[in-house]
């Protein structure tokens, strides 16, 4: 957890494209409001490995969402059954789930449902927001982060002077490597 930290507080910092980061957010954000542990979770999973982003935002993003996924499982609940229950629908979900290996992928649950309509819904805005917030920061905020008080202190912290070496050790290997 603390290199993948490490990963996105380089790539913040460095010349890692603000769209990567961006998507990474927003790929972490749509596997984590979709239960694991059926073929659909398991295909964007791997679909999502083959493209480009930032897989360590990704990453911690899915964990973070994952925690806080009982807190919306109400919503999440809510939007799959209506989207299930939907008249213009059902015929379509009937005949989906009557083919062979469609059932794998669990659609006709409404965690699932729900979770991958949330999941879509919110993937655009995420994007754009997130690409936004990268850029103001390495505009305005990183400079002044770094040389705060705040930020001097919080090097005072075994955990987060773990971090800090991590960091450093991640950033030369990229340098190494490009």
């Amino acid at each position: 957890m603390v290199k993948a930290l490490a990963r996105i507080i380089v790539a913040l910092n460095t010349n890692v494209r603000k769209e990567h980061i961006a998507a990474g957010i927003a790929w972490g954000l749509l596997l984590g409001c979709i239960p694991a542990g059926n073929l659909l979770w398991i295909l964007l999973f791997l679909f999502s490995l083959i493209l480009v982003h930032n897989h360590a935002a990704k990453l911690l993003v899915l964990a973070l969402v994952k925690l806080a996924l009982p807190l919306l499982t109400p919503l999440t609940d809510a939007v799959g059954w209506a989207v299930l229950t939907h008249p213009a629908l059902v015929s379509v979900w009937t005949s989906l789930y009557n083919l062979p290996l469609v059932p794998l992928f669990r659609f006709n649950h409404t965690l699932v449902m729900g979770g991958l309509t949330l999941g879509t819904l919110l993937w655009p805005p995420v994007f754009f927001l997130f690409r936004f917030l990268v850029d103001r920061y390495r505009t305005h905020m990183a400079q002044r982060l770094v040389q705060s008080r705040w930020y001097k202190a919080l090097l005072r912290i075994p955990f987060v002077a773990r971090l800090k070496e991590a960091i450093e050790k991640t950033s030369r290997i990229l340098h190494l490597v490009h």
